[in-house]
């Protein structure tokens, strides 16, 4: 998997998603965005859809055995991300809605609220929880 393509990948993809968030239905170019962003996630669906199915299952395997792997592109924010710079360490974040992600019932707590989110920059999936935050696959550099 080249790192580099897949995270540029993920950027384009959040971009357009975003873009067409911030139009309305009755936007003159509503339709078309929509259908540039379908066309996207499954050029990306057909492009790493079978290398993330392998890593997704792994994962799940790991934490979350009892919650069903959903397609990669289902794991991408949906209602915000944006990098912010956390002011104690000076490093680049990125903040995401309270409503994206995909819910996951962790193995070792199971009564503990958490999502799994597909992020970029690098690209790595993170298991979201009151209790923080885990990053557990990143893309080999």
């Amino acid at each position: 998997m080249n790192t580099k393509q897949l995270n540029e990948t993920l950027l384009e993809l959040l971009s357009k998603r975003f873009a067409l968030k911030k139009m309305g239905y009755d936007h003159p170019d509503y339709d078309e965005a929509e259908e540039t962003l379908e066309t996207l996630e499954d050029e990306f669906v057909d492009e790493y859809g079978d290398e993330f199915e392998q890593i997704l299952q792994r994962v799940h395997a790991a934490f979350c055995p009892d919650t069903d792997v959903l397609l990669p592109t289902a794991y991408l924010p949906r209602s915000k991300f944006e990098q912010v710079t956390d002011e104690e360490t000076g490093q680049d974040e990125y903040e995401i809605g309270p409503a994206d992600g995909v819910w996951v019932t962790l193995k070792d707590f199971p009564n503990l609220d958490a999502k799994m989110v597909l992020l970029p920059s690098p690209p790595r999936l993170e298991i979201l929880s009151m209790g923080g935050s885990q990053e557990v696959w990143r893309a080999a550099e």
